[in-house]
C-alpha cells in the first residue's frame, strides 16, 4: 500500500491520521464531537480505517498527543481503551493504543496550575501507568507502550532513556517496529528555568514534529510538519536553534499552527492591531523552509475576513506569500465541500491530493472507473 494521511473536519481542532507504506497508522490529536448536520462522525471514519488484532480489538498503532488542550483530546474517554489491554471489553469495543506517543510536559501541566480538561487528565494518568509499567517490567507489548517526547527538567526522564526521544534526535519505529518513516523531534526544547513558565504555558507545551513518509523506496518521499498549537516565541526559538541546519524544518505539507492563528506569527494581536500588526521575522522564517510545490494545511473553521483569530484571515495571506515562489497552495478543511476528510496521497513523485472514489451509479453513467483515480 502506498502511505497516506488523512486530515478529519474537526473545526479549530486537530484529527489528523498518518498511514505507512508498510501498513502502520499514526493518530496525530483527536477532536470528537457529537454529530450533526454541520458536524461529520470523524470517529466512524477513522474506525472504518482501523484494522482488529487477533483478539478482535480494534486498534490503532501510535497516538500521538500534541498537548492536552481540550481541542487536541476531547473524545478520548469515549472512544480509546485506557488501562491494561486485557481489561478491554468487547461490548465497549473501544480503540485500543498500541503505543502512546506523549510529552513530559503533560504530566506536569497536570500538576501545576494549568487546568487540564478530563480527557487531558484520562491521557495523563494512562501515560503515566505505562511508564510504571515500563519501570517495573521493562518495555511493555502492545497496549502498553510509550515514548516520551522530550526530556523532563531535574533528571525525572533519565531513567526513561530506552522510551525517550529527546530534541533533534530521529527515530524511526513504531510499537518496536521499523514504520517506513522518520521522524525527527523539533520541540519541547530543553526548558532552562528562565523560561520553565512560558513552556508550559497553554499552547507552548506542543510538540513539534517532523515526519518523514516513505514511499515506493523513496525513504523521504515527502515531508510533513506538525506543530500543534506553538506560538510565536516557541517558533523564535525553533529557528534560533535551527537557522543553520534549515533542512531540519523543511516541509512539503506544514499544518498551520494553532489552527492558522496569527499567534503563531506574530506577537501583536490581529483583533488589536489588525493590518498594523507585525510578523516575527524569525517565526516566519522558522515556517517558511518550502519545498518546491508545498502545500500549508489549516485545520480550523472557515477562515473569514474579520477579526477572528483562530483562523485569521491575515495568517491565511502570509502562508500562502509564503509557499507562492515555490509553487505551493494553501487548502482549509472546512473550505471544501462534503463531510468525508481531505486526504494526501504519497508517492514516489511526492505528495498530492487523493482524488475521491467514483460511485458506481457515476462509473456506468459516465464510463469512469468506481476506483481512485491516477495522477495526471
Amino acid at each position: 500500500m502506498t502511505a497516506n494521511t488523512v486530515h478529519f473536519r474537526v473545526g479549530n481542532g486537530d484529527m489528523h491520521l498518518v498511514e505507512m507504506e508498510g501498513g502502520r497508522k499514526l493518530l496525530i490529536d483527536i477532536n470528537v464531537r457529537q454529530p450533526g448536520p454541520d458536524v461529520p462522525d470523524v470517529i466512524a471514519q477513522l474506525r472504518k480505517r482501523l484494522q482488529r488484532d487477533i483478539y478482535g480489538r480494534l486498534c490503532i498503532d501510535g497516538f500521538l498527543l500534541t498537548h492536552p488542550d481540550q481541542d487536541h483530546c476531547r473524545g478520548l474517554r469515549e472512544h480509546f481503551h485506557l488501562g491494561p489491554p486485557e481489561t478491554w471489553s468487547k461490548a465497549l469495543d473501544k480503540i485500543v493504543i498500541r503505543e502512546m506517543w506523549s510529552s513530559p510536559i503533560v504530566f506536569r501541566r497536570a500538576g501545576r496550575d494549568h487546568a487540564l480538561c478530563d480527557d487531558a487528565n484520562a491521557w495523563a494518568c494512562e501515560a503515566r501507568r505505562r511508564v510504571r509499567r515500563y519501570r517495573e517490567r521493562g518495555i511493555g507489548t502492545d497496549g502498553e507502550r510509550i515514548v516520551i517526547l522530550g526530556e523532563d527538567v531535574d533528571g525525572k526522564t533519565d531513567d526513561l532513556r530506552q522510551i525517550l526521544v529527546k530534541a533533534d534526535e530521529e527515530f524511526s519505529t513504531i510499537c518496536g517496529v521499523p514504520g517506513q518513516f522518520k521522524g525527527r523531534l523539533i520541540a519541547p526544547m530543553p526548558a532552562s528555568d528562565d523560561d520553565e513558565d512560558e513552556f508550559l504555558s497553554k499552547n507552548n507545551s506542543s510538540v513539534i514534529l517532523g515526519l518523514a513518509l516513505q514511499a515506493d523506496g523513496y525513504a523521504e518521499a515527502s515531508r510533513f510538519l506538525f506543530g500543534g498549537d506553538a506560538e510565536v516565541g516557541i517558533w523564535e526559538k525553533v529557528w534560533d536553534r535551527n537557522k543553520a541546519r534549515k533542512h531540519v524544518l523543511e516541509y512539503d505539507v506544514l499544518v498551520a499552527p494553532h489552527h492558522c492563528s496569527w499567534h503563531s506569527l506574530s506577537w501583536d494581536s490581529w483583533s488589536d492591531y489588525g493590518e498594523d500588526a507585525k510578523v516575527s521575522a524569525d517565526a516566519r522564517d522558522a515556517l517558511g523552509q518550502v519545498r518546491s510545490g508545498a502545500e500549508v494545511l489549516a485545520s480550523s473553521k472557515p477562515i473569514k475576513d474579520d477579526n477572528i483569530d483562530p483562523p485569521c484571515i491575515r495568517a491565511k495571506r502570509e502562508y500562502r506569500a509564503i509557499v507562492a515562489p515555490h509553487r505551493g497552495t494553501f487548502t482549509c478543511i472546512a473550505d471544501r465541500s462534503g463531510a468525508d476528510p481531505y486526504e494526501i496521497e504519497v508517492t514516489y513523485a511526492g505528495h498530492k491530493p487523493k482524488r475521491p472514489t467514483v460511485p458506481a451509479a457515476v462509473a456506468v453513467a459516465t464510463g469512469i472507473g468506481a476506483a481512485p483515480l491516477p495522477h495526471g
